[in-house]
């Protein structure tokens, strides 16, 4: 037991040694936390209180135009932009303010839209009516009555910046706002033609709604926001983000000759490792603790949700241990490959990066391509997410996340494993 405690005493020393990288390993998996989540709070909005500037040419001047201008100047996520320095902005004008890059959408109504859309409607309803009569119709007069009813386009001019989501989210809404002024049309020209009056809310309410329910297990439902994705992520990137110092001091006591002289005292090598084990544990129990801390308190003084784990706080710390565990033996493995500081510190810098990127922690693996989907399984961060997800966001138990955590575990096993036998193998050279 002594000389377990003294092995944790060294690796300890050796972390206040160096204080700027005891620092970084606390400050920068933070900064990234309130960073990343403050940049998606604002882009996805959690409570959809984006504003968006839209650049409106107005050419119909009619009923369509009309009511276009008014939905959008009534919208709470979208600003209307009619006019550039004082002056009216025409096609040109917006075209070339959204390809500047001044604003990101320009929406141009043609003129004589709604000329056109009433010509349209009037015609395909009388000649519905006169079907459904019987009379005799000159099907050919009808015809060429259609075909003379010119289509008219709405543009819409993005930035080349934006993304395509972004694109279809904007036509999906405007497609949807033509349709609903459109069947309003349609309903009043019909009850003009057969001299009937319809109920006003037959023209507005919906036949079909859609009703959003959380798929979660259990009676208490979380309503899923940008919090709760980042908390855990950012939690597990800076666990994994030890294997940085952890190396490097690996490498530093075979460079300076401490492993040689820990080699000839009679302590063995497992004792050794468990002091460093033991050490790096604490100090990702210490960094969760941290995050928490922030998520909690400082989120809200910075428009953020605040971060509340609950009743869910004891399976977080076994997702936790279960995760360090993996880091550690990681570190300790590249730690043992490598032989300078120079070759360590930025692999395990990297390689924190690759896997963080590869298990969902920057990009959701849903949203990845199908290759990097089924490579995504391979990271034991997307292990760590996954287990977070199950109990945070699905109101899953430890036993729903208990195939992450064994995984989990088993890496920790199999590069704990290798590490012994590079070791072994060193020293016997």
């Amino acid at each position: 037991m002594h000389k377990l405690l003294a092995s944790i005493k060294k690796e300890i020393l050796l972390l206040f040694r160096d204080w700027g990288g005891l620092g970084i390993l606390f400050i920068m998996p933070a900064i990234l936390l309130i960073v990343i989540t403050l940049i998606q709070q604002s882009t996805f909005q959690d409570n959809h209180q984006t504003v968006m500037s839209l650049v409106l040419v107005n050419n119909d001047q009619g009923e369509i135009g009309e009511t276009v201008e008014e939905n959008i100047s009534n919208s709470d996520n979208l600003k209307l932009i009619s006019q550039w320095k004082e002056q009216k902005i025409d096609e040109n004008l917006a075209q070339q303010l959204v390809s500047d890059g001044k604003y990101q959408i320009a929406l141009i109504i043609p003129e004589g839209l709604s000329d056109n859309l009433n010509e349209k409607i009037n015609t395909n309803v009388e000649k519905i009516l006169s079907e459904f009569s019987m009379e005799e119709t000159d099907s050919s007069q009808t015809e060429s009555i259609v075909s003379t009813s010119e289509t008219s386009k709405i543009k819409l001019y993005f930035d080349p910046a934006v993304s395509e989501t972004f694109k279809s989210a904007v036509k999906n809404d405007i497609d949807k706002l033509i349709s609903k002024i459109e069947s309003k049309k349609i309903y009043s020209v019909f009850e003009d033609q057969m001299g009937i009056e319809t109920d006003e809310n037959m023209m507005h309410d919906a036949t079909i709604q859609f009703e959003e329910i959380i798929a979660q297990k259990g009676k208490n439902a979380v309503m899923p926001n940008t919090v709760q994705h980042n908390v855990p992520a950012w939690i597990l990137f800076g666990i994994f983000f030890i294997i940085v110092p952890l190396g490097i001091n690996i490498v530093k006591e075979k460079n300076l000759g401490t492993n040689i002289r820990i080699r000839t005292s009679p302590v063995s090598y497992a004792t050794i490792a468990s002091g460093k084990i033991i050490t790096y544990l604490i100090i990702c129990l210490i960094q969760f603790t941290v995050m928490l801390l922030i998520a909690k308190f400082l989120f809200p003084k910075l428009g953020l949700i605040a971060f509340n784990p609950g009743m869910k706080i004891f399976p977080m710390i076994i997702i936790v241990l279960f995760a360090s565990l993996a880091a550690i033996g990681l570190g300790i493995l590249i730690g043992t490959i490598m032989k300078t500081q120079e070759q360590s510190a930025p692999f395990g810098a990297i390689f924190t990066i690759i896997l963080s990127a590869m298990g969902g922690i920057w990009v959701p693996v849903y949203l990845m391509p199908e290759i990097m989907q089924k490579i995504a399984v391979f990271s034991p961060m997307n292990w760590g997410i996954t287990a977070f997800y199950d109990i945070i966001l699905r109101n899953g138990s430890l036993l729903d996340v208990s195939k992450e955590l064994f995984f989990l575990f088993l890496f920790f096993v199999i590069t704990f494993v290798i590490s012994l036998w590079i070791n072994k193998r060193n020293n016997w050279i």
